[in-house]
């Protein structure tokens, strides 16, 4: 335990430094922050902690999720492997990281196999990235390549310069690479390693590069639920990272965010932002999941409080220091929704209300009575700020809620070069695509 308090000493340290030190984004934060929401929490385990996993089943024949009228739902690709999370380059190609939970990431440091992961038959991680290419722009790959593969879990890509990096769960690989290449066959360079496996599926590692092309953020999940193994499992996680784009420069950018999977830029002020998986067993409606602007320096909570200064009373240590310089988060995304793909939508297609609003992936609930998530949510913005409440957008994943069973779990959301939104759905095996009619 000495060693975590030293650990988070240094974050605290490492946040004060960061005043002398900033970035564009945080400079844009300054100017913009965003109105925070007033949620009124129950008091921790008001209800009992349950495991309440859902049941996958096949979409029936013609079925597709629904979204809201004036926009139409297509598939867009099937039959892949698990598709995590997907990146628009540049260029308009489309990358697909498709990866699983692997039981021996969980096994490494000591945390329980959580039952979701057995009950979809994930198998064996596919473990590669796929290019998908729209060049006749019908709404339909014509192309589909292996675009890497034999890597170790891969979430978060990014193309920056002539350079592609993928995130591998245990570390940041980079490539050479030029626009309109189908296949990467030359042998690329791990630049950062990172710490692997994680509770339940925080193995995501996911970047993203600041407007300016200079820094590399990379989102890393906590190794436990509430820090219940230790320290050591903890080191460098439940943070954003920050690193130049050869690897070097290291710093912890914010914070005490338990699983910042999803993470994207503000247009236009290049405010960062995160959609965060927050903790488990202290009832149904604890702990919301939230999305918020990422201050630099900041902290947020984990594992000591959350959703602002609420006390975690799990805690064998208790810092009343750490719980009072927790930041509050900007909008809640309801409890246990596995909130963890994130996406401005920055496209010309869809009507006015979506210009510069943000799209988030809830991958669906396993820790509450009642089945939560299992859709993609939409959060307005005006005049740079959130609304204070997440509204609904592609929804239908859930076949049947008294027998628990779900056709699929959206995660990574992305926009298309055409304006339309490409919705990865996991379980299923495919990619949904919605564009205004």
């Amino acid at each position: 335990m000495k060693t975590y308090i030293a650990y988070i000493t240094g974050i605290a340290l490492l946040a004060a430094s960061c005043k002398q030190k900033k970035v564009d984004a945080s400079k844009a934060a300054e100017v913009n922050t965003p109105a925070q929401q007033e949620v009124n929490l129950p008091a921790p385990y008001k209800t009992k902690a349950v495991r309440n996993y859902c049941k996958v089943i096949p979409w029936p024949a013609g079925k597709m999720p629904v979204a809201p009228a004036g926009f139409a739902v297509s598939l867009f690709a099937d039959s892949l492997r698990n598709p995590r999370n997907i990146y628009v380059a540049p260029n308009g190609d489309i990358f697909v990281s498709e990866a699983n939970t692997e039981m021996k990431g969980v096994k490494k440091i000591g945390a329980k196999v959580i039952g979701a992961a057995a009950s979809q038959n994930l198998g064996k991680s596919a473990n590669q990235v796929t290019i998908l290419r729209d060049t006749n722009g019908d709404g339909l790959p014509d192309t589909r390549n292996v675009f890497l593969k034999n890597l170790n879990q891969p979430y978060g890509m990014l193309v920056l310069g002539n350079s592609f990096y993928v995130a591998n769960t245990d570390g940041l690989w980079k490539y050479d690479y030029k626009p309109g290449q189908t296949q990467i066959t030359t042998m690329g360079k791990m630049i950062l390693s990172l710490p692997a496996g994680g509770y339940n599926n925080h193995w995501t590692r996911n970047i993203k590069a600041n407007a300016a092309g200079t820094k590399i953020y990379v989102a890393v999940g906590s190794g436990t639920n509430v820090a219940e193994h230790g320290l050591e499992v903890e080191k460098r996680r439940a943070d954003i990272l920050e690193i130049n784009p050869d690897g070097s420069g290291e710093r912890i950018y914010a914070a005490g965010l338990r699983n910042p999977a999803g993470i994207d830029l503000q247009p236009g002020t290049g405010v960062l932002y995160a959609a965060v998986n927050e903790r488990d067993n202290l009832g149904d409606d604890l702990v919301p999941d939230y999305f918020t602007s990422v201050k630099e320096g900041g902290f947020y909570g984990w594992p000591w409080a959350y959703f602002g200064k609420h006390e975690d009373p799990r805690l064998e240590v208790k810092r009343p220091d750490m719980v009072a310089k927790t930041i509050t988060p900007d909008v809640s995304l309801g409890p246990h929704t596995a909130s963890l793909g994130l996406v401005f939508y920055t496209g010309k297609k869809f009507p006015a209300k979506y210009d510069n609003g943000a799209f988030i992936g809830q991958h669906g609930s396993w820790n509450r009575a009642v089945l939560s998530g299992y859709k993609v949510g939409f959060v307005p913005f005006t005049n740079g700020k959130p609304a204070p409440k997440m509204e609904d957008f592609l929804t239908g994943f859930i076949a049947d809620l008294n027998k628990k069973e779900v056709y699929g779990r959206p995660v990574g959301v992305a926009v298309a070069k055409d304006g339309s939104l490409l919705v990865a759905d996991d379980v299923s095996n495919r990619i949904w695509r919605v564009s205004a009619k």
